[in-house]
């Protein structure tokens, strides 16, 4: 398969990226609006995009302060292109992106379910006495 990484989307890949959102239970409920204030303030994106159309089909994002922490957020694959190795291409990228190399820790938060395949970039569930914690504001 032919694909281009990107670190900018244009319109049309925006309207991509919501769609992606509208395919997974996680993100269904955002709003296009809210997506378009959250790549504003996103520090990173990594997107894999078919070569001959540029239909945006893979995507992550990244938070981070460049030091200690890189927080990923979002990896996604569009149903029609999953098992096809695009997650482990947007891994690849994330963990030896340029802007990213020294930073402390990499982390993330997944269902039970796709554990062993972050394991494979050396991700662990074992962090010591630290719990995920969350506030739910609207």
């Amino acid at each position: 398969m032919n694909y281009n990484i990107i670190s900018t989307l244009d319109e049309q890949q925006i309207k991509e990226l919501y769609e992606l959102y509208q395919q997974e239970w996680w993100t269904d409920n955002r709003k296009f609006e809210d997506v378009l204030l959250m790549l504003e303030n996103t520090d990173i994106l990594i997107g894999i995009c078919e070569n001959k159309t540029n239909r945006l089909i893979g995507f992550l994002r990244v938070l981070s302060d460049f030091v200690y922490k890189a927080l990923i957020f979002d990896v996604i694959i569009h149903e029609e292109y999953q098992g096809k190795g695009l997650g482990r291409i947007l891994l690849d990228q994330v963990t030896t992106h340029p802007k990213l190399q020294s930073v402390q820790h990499f982390e993330l938060y997944c269902k039970s379910d796709k554990i062993s395949f972050y394991e494979k970039w050396g991700f662990t569930k074992e962090i010591g006495d630290i719990n995920f914690m969350r506030k739910t504001v609207k």
